[in-house]
């Protein structure tokens, strides 16, 4: 009576090059690719449904190994339960119980370490370090990560802060620690160590909860001055002496940034071209801007250059 389980020998596979499957019995096959890749893999019927899975190649499990995986499958299927899916559902299970060990503050601080290249203002981290130990890691922080909730979450945004919730108390400060723990949980998700739905996710989640942003303040902008007091403004700042006004004045003509103006070298102008290029390096958009400079500019520029002899000494 021929063999229907336990027809290949540790010899047979070690000789088979020809492409193609091997049968072992039992829904066992060895499979060797037209690379010749050797693998085993099982195949069966669930619900009348032809299904392959993959059992792991012959250079880490051997004919033995194979035939065991093979036998705990056939298990399975006996009692109607697809073993893929059982598997998978073993390696999420896994990965879960794995996840219990990594806390919320430890994904909090690899993400800011695997971040920290790609922030070009080099204080950023410390400020996520700063508002996060401040205001979620008491809540949160030793917690394993999967266990940060939707509960957890208005935890950290609805704390006391002097009489009144975080929310409200410090909204822009709050709209980041927020934003920053919806980052920190998409990270943990992606790596592995937590399910499911983000719980600090905003639209269509948080804001069912919390009044949007632009309902809590009316945010208040710095008054511009009106036009017609410019003339006289500017006059009575030429009039003021020392290197503050000259650079105050110097911003304004040039439309600049406070930092870019402050930290403008000589490298950056050129006098003949009457021109000031601001690296992209230090510029917010992150690209190198020229800027046309106009006859008091240039008069400032090279009032400070006879200047800069004197303060070196």
């Amino acid at each position: 009576m021929a063999r229907t389980i336990g027809k290949l020998t540790a010899a047979g596979v070690e000789k088979a090059k020809k492409p193609g499957l091997y049968a072992d019995g039992g829904g066992l096959y060895l499979r060797v690719t037209k690379e010749g890749a050797k693998n085993w893999i099982f195949r069966f019927m669930l619900n009348r449904k032809a299904r392959s899975m993959g059992l792991g190649p012959v250079s880490l499990y051997g004919l033995q190994e194979a035939r065991e995986m093979a036998y705990d499958a056939r298990k399975l299927r006996y009692q109607r339960i697809d073993p893929i899916e059982a598997r998978r559902a073993t390696a999420m299970k896994d990965r879960l119980e794995k996840a219990q060990a990594i806390t919320f503050d430890e994904c909090a601080s690899r993400y800011i370490t695997s971040h920290r290249a790609g922030w070009r203002n080099g204080k950023h981290a410390a400020q996520w370090q700063a508002t996060l130990a401040t205001y979620a890691e008491p809540i949160c922080g030793a917690l394993p990560v999967q266990a940060v909730d939707t509960a957890l979450v208005m935890r950290v945004l609805e704390q006391d802060v002097h009489g009144a919730t975080f929310w409200v108390a410090r909204l822009e400060t709050a709209s980041r620690v927020r934003q920053r723990i919806e980052a920190i949980l998409d990270w943990a998700k992606v790596h592995g160590y937590r399910e499911g739905e983000n719980p600090a996710r905003w639209r269509g989640h948080l804001d069912k909860l919390l009044p949007a942003p632009g309902k809590v303040r009316v945010t208040r902008h710095h008054a511009a001055l009106p036009h017609c007091e410019v003339p006289a403004f500017m006059a009575a700042l030429r009039e003021q002496e020392g290197t503050a006004a000259r650079a105050f004045e110097f911003a304004i003509l040039t439309c600049a940034r406070t930092n870019e103006a402050l930290s403008a070298t000589w490298a950056e102008v050129n006098l003949g071209e009457q021109t000031w290029t601001i690296a992209a390096s230090r510029m917010k958009s992150g690209r190198e801007h020229r800027v046309p400079l106009p006859s008091r500019a240039l008069a400032i520029l090279k009032e400070m250059r006879l200047l800069a002899p004197r303060e070196r000494r």
